[in-house]
């Protein structure tokens, strides 16, 4: 029941709760007329009632607009207290009692107006961790001094994210999902690849509900990765400590799942469940920890937030670095988290890395860093700042920069027309995957996403579905383990429908891409020493960093 005093806003008299709300009614003892004695009485008579309070902090009912136990039910209309003991209730009051004793009528009556009825969320376990049936999806195989992935089938899941509750699946892809054309996800409606709780979509004009349940399923191919072997390093009842090669990511992120260093030990070196302490970057090289326990992660991670740990890098940068010790303490702002670009600036975080010259070969450096702080790209930034970038670092020692490739901060453009030009760059060497982006990843004003090469054309799309619909038939039908390459010579089309690496869906199945060169996924920057309270891990100095090299 809502009451609007002259000069007030409305108040809801039933609601009046505690002293504060007497105080109030009170002061209206000036006004005249039944409307004040109404407000001072209901006030009086709510503040001596108290909601029985649950363990979880609500207040009973009033959370739920329903009222608690033995609260008086207001009438629908007036300023009028409910009815005492013993007087007749009204037929919406009977109305409202039957529902609150009786929920389910209530869900009955939801349930007849024909609405979509949304299961509700699964329990899932806590943490991220890979096992048998992930390591078995797909295979490794070598070629060119790469280490590559066979295609495979993969389902990407997810609850509906509160930003799309209300709008259509069509809205959805068309916003956040445009690494394929509307077209594609239009076969694959058809196909029976897009499922909402289970269930085949049968219209991508369906409007999402909160705790709906998305699968896609998308033939997934992974961008090739150095060749060269995860070694081990040392590995007791605590850790694993590994010397990671560049251009190999920690954990699956973005287009890379099976090459990581995660399934890469799972399915080589059969260690699995690990936990990472720390990351590196995707081009940088050497040390890299992973504690065995829940337990042990938390107890390093720690270490980490009181700062015991000591980190020490290597890395050959541009010029001749100063002889004497050099420490920069510029502040580091995140330019984009997307194409994964930051730089100095005064609103930055708080930086602190020490560099010292080790040698000098007449063209550049080999510096030994020690960051004092863990911010993203920190040596990177900071040895840009100083104008010695890093050798072949693709991203801060691009000329996209400007002529002085960001030296002092000195960066003679916007952050938009920044980041376009490090993307135009990129996208014209065709190395987006050195960034980690993919065509689909860049925004219309960055790339034509008409493009021919991933467009589906509308009069092949009932053919490439009548494929695809085949094939997901006859790969239901085949038994467990069934080795699709290993069926004997038959009807080539029937082996090309079998064969997972191919599918008629697949955009990336029809681009014919260059492999880049083993030496382009070398980045100069290797994590060389860990050292904590009780354990110090270091990695062998590497090629490039010895004071004899030559650059090609």
């Amino acid at each position: 029941m809502w009451l609007r005093v002259r000069g007030w806003l409305p108040i809801r008299v039933h609601e009046c709760m505690n002293l504060r709300c007497l105080r109030f009614a009170r002061t209206c003892s000036g006004l005249r007329g039944p409307m004040a004695e109404t407000l001072s009485t209901e006030a009086e008579a709510a503040s001596g009632l108290r909601a029985p309070v649950q363990q979880n902090g609500d207040a009973g009912g009033v959370a739920r607009g329903e009222p608690p136990p033995g609260r008086p039910q207001p009438a629908a209309r007036g300023v009028e207290l409910a009815p005492k003991d013993g007087q007749q209730a009204t037929g919406s009051e009977e109305q409202a009692s039957a529902a609150s004793q009786d929920p389910g009528k209530r869900k009955k009556r939801r349930g007849a107006t024909g609405e979509r009825v949304v299961p509700p969320p699964k329990k899932r376990r806590a943490g991220v961790s890979f096992g048998d049936e992930h390591f078995a999806e797909t295979s490794y195989y070598f070629e060119g001094g790469l280490r590559k992935v066979r295609p495979y089938y993969f389902d990407f899941r997810t609850y509906c994210k509160g930003r799309w509750v209300g709008h259509s699946l069509l809205h959805v892809f068309s916003t956040e999902f445009r690494a394929q054309p509307l077209s594609y996800y239009e076969a694959a409606v058809q196909a029976g690849r897009l499922r909402l709780n289970e269930e085949p979509v049968q219209d991508l004009s369906i409007v999402l509900k909160d705790n709906d349940f998305l699968r896609n399923t998308v033939h997934r191919h992974e961008p090739p990765v150095t060749a060269e072997p995860v070694r081990l390093l040392a590995e007791n009842e605590d850790v694993v400590v590994v010397d990671k090669p560049s251009s190999i990511p920690v954990h699956p992120c973005g287009r890379f799942r099976h090459n990581t260093v995660i399934f890469i030990l799972g399915k080589e070196h059969q260690l699995k469940e690990l936990h990472p302490l720390h990351r590196l970057d995707r081009l940088t090289s050497g040390v890299l920890m992973f504690a065995k326990t829940a337990a042990v992660s938390e107890r390093i991670h720690e270490q980490v937030r009181d700062r015991q740990l000591e980190k020490e890098y290597v890395c050959r940068v541009e010029g001749e670095f100063p002889a004497e010790e050099v420490t920069c303490k510029e502040p580091i702002l995140v330019v984009s988290y997307k194409v994964g670009v930051c730089r100095v600036d005064t609103r930055g975080k708080p930086c602190e890395t020490v560099f010292q010259r080790l040698s000098y070969n007449g063209r550049s450096s080999v510096v030994r860093c020690r960051p004092l702080t863990g911010r993203t790209h920190q040596i990177r930034v900071h040895l840009q700042f100083l104008g010695h970038p890093i050798l072949n670092d693709p991203i801060y020692n691009s000329v996209a920069w400007g002529p002085s490739r960001g030296q002092g901060g000195h960066i003679p453009k916007t952050d938009e027309e920044l980041l376009r030009d490090l993307v135009a760059e990129h996208q014209a060497k065709q190395s987006l995957d050195v960034i980690d982006l993919c065509e689909g990843d860049l925004s219309s004003a960055l790339t034509d996403s008409t493009a021919p090469s991933s467009e589906l054309g509308k009069d092949h799309l009932e053919g490439l579905v009548s494929s695809a619909q085949q094939m997901d038939g006859i790969l239901e039908a085949a038994p467990q383990g069934l080795d699709t390459k290993a069926l004997a010579p038959g009807n080539a089309a029937e082996k090309d429908v079998v064969n997972e690496e191919i599918d008629p869906l697949c955009a990336e199945c029809r681009l014919v891409r260059q492999d880049p060169l083993p030496q382009d996924l070398v980045m100069f920057l290797h994590a060389l020493r860990y050292k904590g309270p009780g354990f110090e891990y270091s990695s062998p100095m590497p090629t490039w960093a010895q004071d004899d090299w030559q650059e090609n």
